[in-house]
């Protein structure tokens, strides 16, 4: 009898915690798709200076102020153009008011606009 209890207990026990790492991983699922949903819907307008400019990969090189929605202080560095059409309006030198978001694995600008 004690036996049939213990094995009752133990199956229990793992059907419970199943369901709460099933729940928990549900939960992380949920946030980081929050956290990716509508590019540019809660990313701030960061300023920046055009470096470089790559039509052929799709991606240009900012110099950019702090970045607040991604947590990044300023610096230059690569980022990938959401449409690459965004690039035929930029030119090097250009003074631009961007946002960027993380999106699989690559920071990318979601939108770009020179600053007059």
């Amino acid at each position: 009898m004690n036996a049939k209890f213990n094995a009752l207990l133990v199956a229990a026990t793992l059907l419970a915690g199943s369901s709460g790492l099933a729940m928990a991983a549900s939960n992380a699922q949920n946030a980081s798709l929050s956290t990716t949903a509508a590019p540019g819907a809660s990313a701030k307008l960061t300023l920046g200076e055009v470096r470089k400019i790559d039509t052929e990969q799709g991606k240009l090189t900012i110099k950019h102020e702090a970045i607040e929605n991604l947590q990044m202080p300023g610096m230059t560095m690569v980022f990938k153009a959401a449409d690459p059409a965004m690039l035929q309006k930029l030119q090097v030198g250009d003074k631009i008011e961007f946002a960027a978001e993380k999106a699989n694995g690559a920071m990318v600008v979601t939108t770009v606009q020179v600053v007059k």
